[in-house]
This record gives C-alpha cells, structure tokens and sequence, in this order.
C-alpha cells in the first residue's frame, strides 16, 4: 500500500505533506519525534486523524501508521528541493528553448537508481523532473516512481504530448504529483505547431491537458509570449485560465545555458514588463539542479564547477554553497554599479546574457 501522507524534515522545520497536494502542514519537533515512533510502533497518536481529516478531508482514524505514514529521516547536508533534468533530448524543437542543441541522452537506470537515492539522503523533499522532455525518456516511468516512493514531492515539466497515454495517466493519478507543469505556446494549431516545429503538437498537447484535467491532477499551466505567437496572446491566456488555477506568463527569454544567443530572437518587445529587483536566492545551499549525467550544480543557470555526485557522492555538495557565493558576486562593471540593489538580473544570468552579446535593454538598466 502506498503511503497517504510524508512525515519530512525540511531545512529547519518539520512538516506533513500529502502526495498530489502542494499544501502542507507544518509541525513542531516534538509532533516530528512522535510521528516518527508511531510509524517504528504503528500506534495512531491520537491528535493526527483530526488534523488529517480538517487539512485534507481525508479519514485515517481506523487505518494503521504503517500504512500510511511515510517518515523521512534528517539529513546532515542541508538540502531540501532540487531539479533533475532526466534527459535533455525532446520530441518538440522550440526554439526559444534554453537547452540548444537538445540530445537525446541521459543515465541508464542503474547509475539513476543510485542517483536518486543520493538525493534522498541529501535531505530533498521536492524535487522536479524535466529535461528537455522527461516523460519521453525511457527510464522515466521507474524514476518517477522511485522519486515518490522515496518519499519526495514529485513535480514534472512536460509538454504535455504524452499525458494522453493510459500507461502514463495510470503512473501519474497511483501516484500522484504535487504539481504538473506545461507550456502554452499558441492557442491554434497553426501557431502551436508552427512555434513547436512539429505538425500535431497542438493536438497532442490538447489531449494531454485535456486528459490530466478530467483526471484531476494539479495542473499549472505557463503561458510562453514570443513574437510568433503575441497575437494570441489573450486566446492563450483564456485557454490556460480554463484548465489550471495556476497561471503564469513569460515573455523574457534567456540565452541558452551554453551561451546561445538564439532564444533571444523570439522577444516580443511590448510584452517585455519591468522585473523584481533580484535580492538573492537559496540556490546551491539549499536547492540544487543535477543534469542528465548525476553533475550537480548551484542552478539551472549557473553550471560552472559541477559536481560529479556519482563519483563524489554526497560529500561533494559541501562545495555548492561556496561555489554559489562566488557565482553570485558581482562582477566587471557590475561590482560598482550604483544600480545594484535594483537590478533584476543575478549574476549568472548577466554571464549568459554577455555570452550570448545581447542587446544590453534585455537584462540592464543602464540600457
């Protein structure tokens, strides 16, 4: 039977999460300690079914702590979220895509297998896994499932082409993500297919939306505003607000992690809106991104120094929060900028940015 609710440590708090739900509740140590024993005794505390049933309205009152409870151990290292880009290869070639040249490849699943439960031990709780697109992968079905049933908070970024699949729909509602995420890309299957570069994309993705909503997963749908499909704007953001509560739009594309400059072609100029200044971030000392090879990194972003956590293991990540110090810092001309405290562009972004020889009224105010 598997476990209904996860008894984590995050960072330095305590918390109930139930699988398929982005809301928790948070616990003090002592309720932590006594969980943890219910479980090692399966002896139902007697304050957890009220709790349980007011946060999530489910009924555990008659059910065994064995059969439900799924309590993570403490981790020394200090880590609690992390993205995981299962393979960088996909089925659409996008070309505002940060990726570049999207290869198909990635760990067998020995190698990931091991990976995985290395996270675990790193202390992550939530964990997201995209690429390129995940779901394509050939080992994606066991990682998913062992990612939940190591007892993560499972969220997946997917184009939505294969959520249509009973093999796939079958994985995802047995074991439930807290969140599924897709990109809008046009609101008609000229745009769609255009901007994707693949004949029947808009089709496939309307039936994979289509499909994870009748099923009831939790959908958040993001809404991708270039310049091939600005016309649409409002049909897309209509389409997204009719499947998903969680809407969220993004017309400033990024160089790719490589440096390329080519994603920036797709700005469409009057969606681009002033940002939040950037006043820091946790990335590298309590978050961390791993590519499809196990090298851990302080961020998506920012890739230099990657740590071989299969060679290393997890005595390695002892060097991200320094190596995430440094990234941030600013630098050249940054560094006496007298802008600093309303930039809205970290470091390692302004690198990619430079890389790429952008325009400076993408990423600078002093444009």
């Amino acid at each position: 039977m598997r476990h209904e609710l996860i008894i984590a440590p995050f960072l330095q708090d305590h918390w109930i999460l139930r699988p398929g739900s982005s809301a928790g509740l948070k616990i003090p140590a002592h309720r932590y300690l006594e969980l943890r024993d219910a479980a090692a005794h399966d002896t139902m505390p007697a304050w957890l079914p009220d709790v349980v049933r007011r946060r999530w309205g489910i009924d555990v009152g008659d059910r065994r702590p064995r059969d439900i409870l799924l309590v993570r151990g403490p981790s020394p290292y200090g880590h609690g979220r992390a993205s995981y880009e299962v393979n960088n290869g996909c089925n659409w070639a996008c070309p505002h895509c940060v990726y570049g040249d999207k290869v198909h490849e990635g760990l067998a699943w020995e190698p990931r297998e091991r990976l995985l439960h290395l996270l675990r031990d790193a202390g992550i709780v939530w964990i997201e896994l995209g690429g390129g697109e995940c779901t394509i992968d050939t080992h994606f079905p066991e990682t998913y499932a062992l990612a939940y049933d190591l007892g993560m908070m499972v969220e997946i970024q997917t184009n939505g082409s294969t959520l249509h699949r009973p093999a796939m729909l079958d994985l995802l509602t047995s074991r439930r993500p807290y969140r599924v995420t897709l990109s809008v890309y046009g609101a008609t299957a000229e745009t769609f297919d255009g901007f994707t570069q693949r004949r029947g994309a808009f089709d496939k993705f309307m039936r994979g939306l289509v499909a994870a909503h009748e099923a009831g997963l939790p959908l958040s749908l993001s809404v991708i505003i270039t310049r091939e499909n600005a016309h649409e704007t409002d049909a897309m953001r209509a389409l997204a607000h009719r499947y998903a509560s969680r809407v969220r739009e993004y017309a400033h594309m990024s160089p790719t992690f490589a440096g390329g400059a080519e994603p920036l072609a797709q700005q469409a100029p009057e969606y681009l809106q002033n940002r939040t200044p950037f006043t820091g971030c946790d990335a590298g000392h309590t978050s961390l991104n791993v590519n499809p090879f196990g090298m851990a990194s302080v961020c998506k972003v920012s890739r230099d120094h990657p740590i071989p956590l299969l060679k290393e293991g997890l005595a390695g990540l002892a060097r991200l929060g320094a190596l995430a110090d440094r990234a941030l810092q600013r630098q050249n001309a940054c560094a006496s900028c007298a802008l600093q405290k309303k930039c809205t562009t970290c470091m390692p972004l302004v690198k990619l940015y430079r890389r790429a020889e952008s325009p400076l009224d993408r990423y600078c105010q002093h444009a």
